[in-house]
């Protein structure tokens, strides 16, 4: 189901988004649903070039299990 949000910008904020979505003939609404997707996905997820000098390093590897591991049995202490 849609929610309606409330978002308060400037008027030059609203001016430049109003010309790009009318640039990608799309409402506001889904211009800026779009781009925050989009910002999200991007920053959330490594890049598969960045990951697979990560996932080709098996002592890497064994050291995060190790790692991971601890932290789930509460081992180790907390460093700020």
């Amino acid at each position: 189901m849609s929610k309606i949000v409330t978002l308060r910008l400037s008027e030059e904020d609203y001016q430049r988004i109003t010309i790009a979505a009318e640039a990608e003939h799309r409402p506001i609404s889904n211009f800026i649903t779009t781009k925050v997707i989009e910002d999200i996905e991007t920053s959330s997820y490594v890049d598969p070039i960045e990951m697979a000098p990560i996932l080709s390093d098996k002592k890497l590897l064994r050291k995060l299990k190790a790692g991971h591991n601890d932290a789930e049995k509460k081992r180790g202490k907390y460093v700020k």
